[in-house]
């Protein structure tokens, strides 16, 4: 089998993100969004393997491993959900072959050719020092082959399973041998803007990079919890439901990505919805919901997801709606936190859980 070692092109990450949905469970699949996000932000660590086609015009994407940069040393969760340029850490976020090329060492040579590009680019003066990933206990012997070190534990929180700790050191860089030899000097770095961009883009890319990010403030945290929260009920006779006061946020520390701005969701009081794994222990920025029949508050969003300005989609999963239809998980689309709430498939109503989402006050 010839395979052919390229980065993932924009209108390549449909493919991909099928691999991801045959690949993973459905609460550990990133959304297509957060592909968008990853390959636009890093691209050159958005590496795939292909097979060319029959014609010679043409490739078949068969797996992939993309990645983003952190400056922590360890994985977190904002160093999993954030991209920053420059930085020292590699922090892979997946690693997937198609199910049809399983078991074919295409996976492991994927993995050994991102990290020999990766040393290569730190020789070449790249700021990569490490690689990190998370990875379920029985795929240990997996990445051992592909020279990662076992750490341990990880605190990150995704799906319902614990997750691991690796990692792999990169080798010194020629950069750093030529400066630390006797006689020389090491080589100052520029901090001016690069030559070949446009006047103005250095500058704009590293606001970008550093902007702060609001912090979400949880519900359980206003005194009067979701009338603190809701915009005044109209008094001038019209009819109207009342809305969000605040932006909605992720609510995860170190995200705080704008799902929804104030004014759009309507609140809503109706029956809950089961969108746990029974037993799944949940981290403490997300709220319980009470098992159905029982009622639970919501934000109602309509008539369709262009209203968010941040939002991902799980696949259609087994448990299925008030109209009978099969629903989709709605997640953060940076950090793929969820589910924060839930949708029929193909419906034109949204719901975000009161208890699942960060306000902006």
């Amino acid at each position: 089998m010839s395979i052919i070692y390229d980065l993932v092109s924009a209108h390549e990450l449909e493919d991909a993100h099928k691999i991801e949905a045959r690949g993973y469970p459905e609460d550990e699949a990133g959304s297509l969004e957060t592909f968008r996000y990853r390959q636009s932000q890093a691209p050159e660590l958005f590496l795939g393997a292909f097979l060319p086609s029959p014609e010679g015009n043409g490739r078949e994407l068969i797996g992939y491993v993309c990645a983003t940069l952190s400056p922590d040393d360890t994985l977190t969760h904002e160093s999993m959900s954030t991209h920053v340029p420059g930085s020292p850490s590699i922090c892979i976020h997946s690693v997937c072959v198609d199910p049809e090329h399983r078991r074919k060492h295409v996976g492991l040579n994927l993995v050994k050719e991102f990290v020999s590009r990766a040393e290569r680019a730190a020789r070449s003066g790249a700021s990569y020092e490490r690689v990190l990933l998370i990875a379920h206990e029985e795929l240990r012997g997996f990445y051992e082959k592909a020279g990662f070190e076992w750490v341990g534990l990880s605190a990150v929180v995704h799906g319902s399973r614990p997750w691991y700790e690796m990692r792999k050191e990169l080798r010194a860089t020629d950069a750093t041998a030529h400066a630390s030899a006797p006689g020389r000097q090491p080589v100052a770095q520029s901090s001016s803007e690069p030559q070949g961009l446009p006047a103005g883009l250095w500058e704009a890319l590293q606001r970008s990079a550093t902007r702060t990010r609001p912090a979400a403030r949880l519900l359980s945290s206003f005194p009067n919890a979701v009338q603190d929260v809701v915009a005044d009920i109209k008094t001038d006779g019209t009819d109207g439901a009342p809305t969000n006061k605040y932006d909605l946020l992720c609510p995860r520390p170190g995200c705080g990505s704008v799902i929804l701005k104030n004014g759009v969701a309507s609140w809503v009081e109706r029956e809950s919805m089961q969108l746990d794994q029974p037993g799944q222990a949940l981290p403490g920025y997300i709220g319980a919901l009470p098992a159905p029949p029982a009622t639970a508050q919501w934000w109602l969003v309509k008539p369709n997801a262009m209203a968010f300005e941040n939002i991902g989609f799980s696949r259609a999963v087994q448990m299925t709606g008030p109209s009978g239809r099969k629903l989709k998980l709605l997640a953060c689309a940076e950090c793929d936190l969820g589910p924060l709430g839930w949708c029929e498939e193909g419906g034109s109503e949204f719901w975000l859980a009161y208890n699942r989402v960060g306000y902006s006050a």
